[in-house]
């Protein structure tokens, strides 16, 4: 399977992988404190240096090191991995989580535009999304149930 090469693309993609995660948790917490200052203010200001940072830095990045990283370990894997169902499962959630980014990416935009509508317990909501999607794609990885 590689052998050394395996493990460094392993490593690099759980780096990868534990950098957009640090963003996804991070990013909505962000939005709660948004949604709670006025449009405009100073504060606003500052949350949209701090969001669109954070989203072009590290989050965006970090998701594109995580998938290429990941196809890399598929290739070196071998095709047995597309029969089993626990890979099903991670690759949805996987898939899950894309779009969860895709959403923090759109509602930045509304920030920055200051047309957010939401409020802040829509946020304290949303932040709780990456985690479960995390956690199932964790236990797909290492625990295999199936």
């Amino acid at each position: 399977m590689g052998g050394d090469l395996y493990s460094w693309i392993k490593a690099l993609h759980l780096i990868s992988v534990i950098a957009w995660m640090a963003g996804m948790l991070y990013l909505p917490r962000l939005y709660v404190y948004h949604a709670g200052v006025a449009a405009g203010s100073p504060e606003s200001e500052v949350f949209k240096v701090m969001e669109r940072r954070l989203l072009r830095a590290i989050i965006n990045p970090a998701m594109g090191a995580t998938f290429i990283f990941g196809i890399w370990l598929l290739v070196l894997y071998g095709p047995d991995i597309w029969s089993q169902g626990w890979w099903h499962a991670k690759l949805t959630f996987v898939i899950l989580m894309t779009a969860a980014h895709g959403f923090l990416s759109r509602w930045r935009k509304d920030f920055e535009a200051d047309r957010n509508t939401r409020s802040t317990v829509f946020y304290r909501v949303a932040n709780e999304v990456p985690t479960v999607l995390m956690i199932v794609i964790v236990v797909m990885v290492i625990v295999k149930p199936f």
